[in-house]
């Protein structure tokens, strides 16, 4: 089955990823300030060089799209989506809450992603169709019976603009906001598909950063959407949404309608 062999090769670059990255953590390192204000290491650099390596070697008709080296063409209709630090600011501080994102995208949706804490030895694996597992064992989101109830999280304030802020200060406020968790990049969507958070919303998130959250999310039995409840695809603006329980959707849409 051709999705099995993409699930291996997934793996396997999540494995030459990881490779690259352990004996960088916590070791003295540079970083530089990208165009977007971002920072980047070597790590980052190496560790995507690494994935496409074996990209073009396994896949040469695929196209690839990357964090750190942009987009390649393909010929088939596919595209690998590569994130190979993403939380590199928590990378930097030593904080094991960073991940290698890697997701397969067909005609601008995403099939398969994984989620690779390489220094805790997490992986999450999601696949359309299929429960998504964290290190071969199912996972499932939780229940929430109301936002008042609900942890929401989010990477940082900074990452908002004002407007798009307050809107999201009108749905923490609608939450249990003093259990609200700042920090922690993807590794927030890996704890939401675990169940122990419920709600994750973001902004301004390119392709690289949400492709492979998608199937992990859903296939825990949550969901991701933008901001107006439309599912997410290549073309989507970067306002991002994950739920733990989809039965809060018109709740949290109706509060993010608010400005607080």
């Amino acid at each position: 089955m051709k999705l099995d062999a993409d699930i291996a090769l997934a793996l396997r670059l999540a494995d030459a990823a990881g490779d690259v990255i352990r004996p960088y953590f916590r070791a003295p390192m540079s970083s530089e300030r990208k165009d977007d204000a971002t920072p980047v290491t070597i790590a980052d650099r190496e560790a995507e060089e690494a994935m496409r390596r074996i990209l073009k070697a396994e896949v040469p008709r695929d196209a690839v799209h990357g964090e750190e080296f942009g987009a390649t063409t393909g010929k088939s209709g596919r595209t690998w989506v590569l994130d190979p630090i993403d939380g590199t600011a928590g990378f930097l501080a030593g904080r094991p809450i960073f991940g290698t994102l890697i997701a397969l995208v067909v005609e601008g949706w995403p099939v398969l992603g994984v989620i690779d804490q390489p220094i805790l030895k997490e992986r999450w694996i999601g696949v359309s169709g299929k429960p998504t597992t964290l290190n071969g064992r199912e996972v499932r989101t939780r229940a929430c019976r109301s936002l008042a109830d609900a942890t929401i999280a989010t990477t940082g304030p900074h990452y908002f603009d004002d407007h798009e802020g307050g809107h999201f200060m009108g749905l923490a406020a609608k939450t249990d906001h003093r259990r609200m968790v700042m920090g922690g990049d993807c590794y927030n969507y890996a704890q939401l598909a675990t169940g122990q958070i419920d709600i994750v919303c973001e902004a301004n998130l390119k392709l690289h950063d949400w492709a492979a959250l998608v199937p992990v999310v859903e296939g825990a039995g949550g969901m991701m959407c933008d901001w107006n409840g439309d599912p997410l695809h290549a073309a989507s603006s970067g306002h991002v949404l994950a739920l733990g329980d989809p039965a809060r959707l018109e709740d949290v849409i109706e509060a993010l309608a608010c400005q607080h």
